[in-house]
C-alpha cells in the first residue's frame, strides 16, 4: 500500500499536451537556430574563398600580363593581350548566359537546402 502512495498520480492528458507542444516548439527554435548558422557559416567561408580566388586571379593576370609584355618587348602589349582575353572570355559568358544560370541557380538551393 505505501508503494501506491509514493507514486505521484497521473497527469490529466490537458497538462501532458501543453507539455508536449512546449517542447515541439523548443525544438522547432532549436532546428530554426541550427539551420541558420549553419548557413552563415557555410556563407562566410564561401566569402572568404571566394575573395582569396579573386586575388590570386588579380596576381596571376599581372604576372601574365609582364610576361607577355616581356615577351613582346613592351608591357603595354602584355596587358592590352590580357584584356583581350578578359573581353573573350566575356562575350563568351555573355552569349552563354543562359546555359550558365541553371547550374548556378542549382548550386545555391543545394547549399540553402542540405541537410
Amino acid at each position: 500500500m505505501e508503494a501506491e502512495k509514493d507514486t505521484p498520480p497521473p497527469q490529466p492528458i490537458i497538462d501532458q499536451l501543453k507539455d508536449y507542444a512546449e517542447t515541439r516548439i523548443k525544438l522547432a527554435k532549436y532546428q530554426a537556430i541550427e539551420g541558420g548558422t549553419s548557413i552563415a557559416a557555410s556563407l562566410i567561408a564561401d566569402v572568404v574563398t571566394v575573395m582569396a580566388m579573386v586575388l590570386a586571379f588579380i596576381f596571376a593576370s599581372f604576372t601574365l600580363a609582364f610576361y607577355l609584355g616581356s615577351l613582346f618587348g613592351a608591357d603595354w602589349l602584355g596587358f592590352g593581350c590580357v584584356a583581350i582575353i578578359y573581353l573573350i572570355i566575356a562575350l563568351l559568358i555573355k552569349f552563354n548566359k543562359s546555359a550558365l544560370e541553371k547550374p548556378i541557380v542549382n548550386a545555391f538551393i543545394q547549399k540553402i537546402f542540405k541537410n
